[in-house]
């Protein structure tokens, strides 16, 4: 019986040591990264399977990949990071990234390792928290008026100001089932991308240079009054449902992205349209938004300098530009090299879009901002349905906002 008990005494020791430290469990594969992103169409598909093969062919290793949609990508993202297994690389919007960045989750990046000076300038803000790197910029855009050649007669001159254009879609709106201009209503994560667009024509601002809220100033009022003027010379409804509309012949104005222009070719291609700059206040021009899309690491991500190699090709301009040629709709390269490269010069609708950005910007650095721009959101609807006056709705928005940052 002792030699019995001895005999298992020594089978179990050998156990515990080839299994301790939580070892039984399988290691990830040293040449194994995960990447998580938001392209799940066909063509989007397409390019990123070749850019990873071709990716995983130069670093003899293999990247698993995960489709995420804007719905519910940042839930899922949330959720992966609390139960200790988020991806190695993701994939996020502009306006994520400083909520992402500012809780830690994030690897930092050296400045002159990821060769920041390729990008352009205005791509990198979102890139920074606390003047630390914590994401790369992959790709930018902004958007523009798109507007149906057969509902308006007249030039992007004549209705390049606000006011201007409001006349002309009220003379459109209502006859022969037309609408005169397309306004998001309660679009999360949407909406905002308007109402910003009104602020700062209009020269007003979220914040002031000091960090302070300033939504209810002056010219943001002005601005959400005539954001309300032309809701009502219009139709209300979604981004999905306006592009529709538009795509239709229903809509005479639509701000909007480069997707519709796939979409229009798609679906409508003898549509009669044309694109221009946003419309701006007298000789001053229209500011649109900006947004971008960015990689980041996993601070505990397991393959650190691979992931590192793998932002860092994805987010290179010959790359970067593959994936702008195959998907149209993503617009332009980060990389600056690249950002105006000649395939945009036989599209002259994307041309525009160029322009634009010339006078666009992105929406502020802030660990807070996805609930700043909800509640933004909110006043949004409550002015465009006659809840609130514009005024009055922004009052109610800028004691929240201040609430929040307490």
């Amino acid at each position: 019986m002792k030699k019995y008990f001895f005999a298992l005494m020594i089978i179990s020791s050998i156990m515990i040591f080839s299994c301790g430290d939580g070892t039984s469990e399988k290691p990830q594969d040293s040449k194994t990264i995960k990447f998580w992103h938001f392209w799940s169409e066909p063509n989007q598909r397409k390019i990123i399977k070749e850019l990873i093969q071709q990716f995983e062919k130069d670093n003899d290793c293999k990247v698993e990949i995960n489709e995420l949609s804007w719905n519910d990508g940042k839930t899922k993202l949330f959720a992966a990071f609390n139960a200790k297994d988020a991806p190695d690389v993701l994939e996020l919007g502009s306006d994520w990234v400083a909520q992402f960045s500012s809780s830690g989750v994030l690897l930092e990046l050296d400045k002159k390792e990821m060769q920041i000076d390729k990008f352009v300038e205005f791509s990198l803000a979102p890139s920074m928290y606390n003047n630390k790197l914590f994401a790369l910029p992959w790709i930018v855009d902004t958007r523009v008026l798109f507007y149906n050649k057969d509902l308006v007669k007249e030039s992007p001159e004549q209705f390049g100001d606000y006011s201007k254009l409001l006349v002309i879609a009220a003379s459109i709106n209502g006859k022969n089932g037309k609408y005169g201009w397309g306004a998001n209503g309660s679009d999360r994560h949407r909406l905002y991308k308007k109402v910003v667009t009104f602020f700062w024509t209009y020269g007003g601002d979220i914040f002031d240079t000091s960090g302070k809220p300033v939504i209810n100033s002056k010219n943001n009022i002005e601005a959400m009054e005539k954001f309300a003027d032309l809701s009502r010379a219009g139709i209300i409804e979604t981004q999905r449902q306006l592009d529709g509309a538009f795509v239709e012949g229903k809509v005479a104005f639509w701000l909007s992205g480069g997707w519709l222009i796939e979409k229009i070719k798609n679906e409508n291609p003898k549509l009669n349209y044309d694109v221009t700059t946003v419309p701006g206040i007298g000789e001053s021009k229209g500011i649109s938004f900006a947004g971008g899309e960015y990689l980041a690491i996993n601070s505990k991500a397991k393959n650190i300098e691979l992931s590192k190699k793998f932002i860092s090709f994805i987010t290179d301009g010959k790359n970067s530009i593959k994936f702008c040629k195959e998907v149209i709709e993503a617009g332009f390269p980060a990389d600056k090299n690249y950002f105006q490269d000649e395939f945009y010069k036989s599209q002259p609708q994307r041309l525009v879009f160029a322009k634009q950005l010339e006078s666009a910007k992105m929406t502020p650095v802030h660990p807070k901002w996805l609930d700043i721009e909800e509640i933004i959101e909110n006043a949004a609807v409550e002015i465009m349905y006659g809840k609130f006056g514009a005024a009055e709705a922004l009052n109610k928005a800028q004691n929240n906002v201040i609430e929040l940052l307490k």
